[in-house]
């Protein structure tokens, strides 16, 4: 069998996925947690060929790898980054080929957060269930989230459907900190003021092009992925919104205003496969129709510091 290509494909669209986001691990991370290191060690060697549970980012990494397929090329690549050891993360690679999944390069770190090869690997997002190292992922410049626990099973079939929140998620949170402050009518009326100048980019605008740019590697209306926003946004203030998407150059297939209601009934008629939002409220609702993912960015996410900020 020979190497993958060292070389960058400039076109391809690389996620990275924690172990404990891929597979369910709960049983054996109990284990570590009851009776310690080397108890947990012994554990996944004397299990590795039995094949770990499907987690809860499972379906959507399977849904992407199965985009090459389709397009005859590996324009989607998903690295595994794990805390484990390479010896004790043989049980996880074992699952990998257990279940057919085409992914080849992997950081086992050892006990150290793996964030720091996100970087190296080119990775356009990050997926775990380790909120530390998704605020340090963060850090870098990548788009990354926290998957949330969820007991709702995703759609294993059917087009691969992305839902983002928008402010400090696909936007950056200036207008959301505008709201924090002075409150709705404030915000409305900065928006507007403001409506023919976009606003700055979110985290998860580079991952946003990414998947455009893998959108139309398909025949025009064929592409088996879509985008959607879901926004708490209403008129007037989407006025900004659509404006900004335009001037990035960016199309979104499907987007919600929604005014304030509640988002999972919404996610759930989409049928998203992921959803991701920086407020741990709207995830924590979200969670309960489809997969969720926390983006711990934004002013939503830093009060303390906010508030210091304030006096």
């Amino acid at each position: 069998m020979s190497a993958p290509s060292a070389v960058a494909n400039v076109d391809q669209l690389v996620i990275a996925i924690s172990s404990r986001a891929l597979f369910n691990l709960d049983e054996s991370h109990q284990v570590y947690e009851q009776h310690g290191l080397e108890a947990y060690q012994q554990y996944q060697i004397a299990h590795e060929n039995e094949p770990l549970q499907p987690g809860d980012a499972f379906v959507l990494v399977n849904k992407l790898l199965a985009l090459n397929e389709l397009l005859g090329e590996a324009r989607v690549e998903v690295i595994l980054l794990s805390r484990n050891s390479a010896d004790t993360g043989l049980r996880i690679f074992n699952s990998i080929s257990h279940y057919g999944l085409k992914i080849t390069r992997a950081a086992f770190s050892g006990g150290e957060s793996p964030y720091r090869y996100i970087a190296p690997f080119n990775c356009h997002l990050f997926l775990s269930t380790d909120g530390s190292d998704v605020r340090h992922a963060l850090e870098q410049g990548v788009a990354a989230a926290t998957i949330l626990p969820s007991k709702v099973s995703a759609n294993p079939a059917g087009r691969l459907k992305f839902a983002f929140d928008g402010d400090a998620v696909l936007f950056s949170d200036e207008a959301e900190r505008i709201y924090k402050s002075s409150g709705l009518a404030a915000f409305t009326a900065s928006e507007q003021k403001a409506a023919n100048q976009p606003l700055s980019g979110g985290p998860f605008k580079p991952f946003l092009a990414a998947l455009q740019r893998l959108q139309m590697a398909f025949p025009p209306g064929q592409a088996p992925l879509r985008t959607c926003l879901v926004t708490a946004r209403s008129a007037p203030a989407h006025e900004r919104v659509v404006k900004t998407l335009r001037a990035w150059n960016i199309r979104i297939d499907e987007s919600l205003f929604l005014g304030g209601k509640e988002k999972g009934a919404f996610l759930q008629a989409y049928d998203a496969d992921v959803f991701f939002d920086d407020q741990q409220a709207h995830c924590d609702s979200a969670r309960h129709h489809v997969a969720t993912g926390h983006v711990p960015s934004g002013v939503a996410n830093n009060p303390p510091a906010e508030k210091q900020g304030e006096k």
